[in-house]
């Protein structure tokens, strides 16, 4: 048993939205994307330390902030930055609004990737620009782009290729080969690229390695928002901390400029928490991988044995996407939930008839999760 993650806090009565969603059920929270287990104590520890000051006024990130994301991202994925390269962001889902923005004019093509996280399907239409969609393909239990698919569309109307890094919800770490295919589209139509790589520090696949697309060569550099924060991989979702690493200077001052009266800055605690997570965070990390593996593998084992659900490995987050397509239930989200699970619904991110299953529980509430799935499968 591991203290840290076996016997996470009790949040059913907390301010959870998670856990909220369902109070005064016995329904299972396993769907939005955060951990129950406790923020680590490094991290609450700086916080603390911070609040010992008793003025939490207005702040600018400073030098030893950036200075750990820099070494902190050269440590975990060879990616070597520099600090003026950092566009700090109260979230991801505001950067890659802004980078919509900055897509050419009204009506402009925008590409994504379904199944995807639900805010980059909605971010074109609020920029009164166009989502084109190249749905991802399922292979041998390996999601993939669909090269096919993406070769016919009209590459002269898109203007803003949407990555997401690791992939969320199928959990694939596009690989360097991938990324360099996507990579010659861009350079050869011109294409801005916004890359939303907020769960890069949560890789399980030992196979696997997560390589930024921005790193691969200069020219991709130079046309690439990469948009990252600390909230996944360190379970801070609620200090609205983010930050772009954005290595064109001109691209950045456009950047900054687009969020000019529309965003706030990050708060100053959850600047204080990511300096912590960066600079003293990976022992925890190391411990909650190992542990988030063990649940992945109880997920596929048990999936394995349920009529009618097909599961894939999941490479990266805490995330397992199933498709439920043979169970013959126009909404599988519902028929689970009424068995006691709360799983996210597949149409959100642009795909029915698949559920997401979030697993960064305790073994013990997983269990019980995927037992009452495997009930409610044999009842129906």
């Amino acid at each position: 048993m591991n203290p840290l993650f076996d016997t996470p806090p009790d949040r059913r009565q907390s301010d959870s939205m998670k856990w909220q969603r369902y109070r005064g059920t016995d329904i299972l929270p396993l769907w939005v994307a955060d951990m129950d287990f406790a923020t680590p104590e490094v991290i609450r520890n700086a916080i603390t330390a911070r609040l010992a000051h008793p003025v939490l006024g207005y702040t600018h990130p400073w030098p030893s902030l950036n200075l750990a994301v820099v070494e902190g991202l050269a440590r975990d994925h060879a990616w070597q930055i520099e600090p003026d390269w950092i566009v700090w962001l109260p979230g991801v889902i505001p950067g890659f609004n802004l980078a919509c923005r900055l897509a050419g004019d009204p009506g402009a093509g925008i590409l994504a990737f379904p199944p995807v996280y639900p805010p980059i399907l909605s971010a074109p239409a609020n920029h009164e620009r166009r989502l084109i969609r190249s749905h991802l393909v399922e292979t041998e239990g390996r999601w993939g782009i669909d090269w096919e698919h993406f070769a016919s569309l009209d590459h002269h109307a898109i203007r803003l290729l949407m990555l997401c890094n690791p992939h969320n919800p199928v959990g694939r770490v596009w690989t360097r080969e991938e990324l360099l295919r996507l990579g010659r589209y861009a350079d050869h139509h011109d294409w801005l690229i916004c890359s939303d790589d907020i769960h890069c520090g949560l890789v399980l696949a030992p196979q696997c390695r997560y390589q930024p697309i921005a790193a691969l060569d200069e020219s991709l550099a130079q046309r690439t928002i990469t948009l990252m924060a600390p909230s996944k991989t360190w379970n801070i979702p609620a200090l609205s901390t983010a930050f772009a690493v954005i290595p064109n200077a001109q691209l950045r001052q456009q950047f900054i400029q687009a969020g000019q009266g529309l965003i706030s800055a990050p708060n100053v605690l959850g600047l204080v928490a990511t300096e912590a997570a960066y600079r003293h965070g990976d022992p925890w990390r190391q411990a909650l991988l190992d542990y988030l593996r063990g649940n992945a593998q109880r997920v596929a084992e048990r999936l394995a044995d349920m009529r009618g659900l097909l599961g894939t490995a999941v490479e990266a987050t805490y995330l397992a996407w199933i498709n439920c397509r043979e169970l013959n239930q126009a909404r599988p989200q519902r028929f689970f939930e009424q068995a006691g699970v709360g799983l996210s619904d597949g149409k959100d991110f642009g795909m029915e008839g698949y559920v997401r299953l979030n697993f960064a529980c305790s073994r013990e509430v997983l269990d019980e999760a995927l037992t009452r799935m495997q009930a409610a499968l044999a009842a129906g």
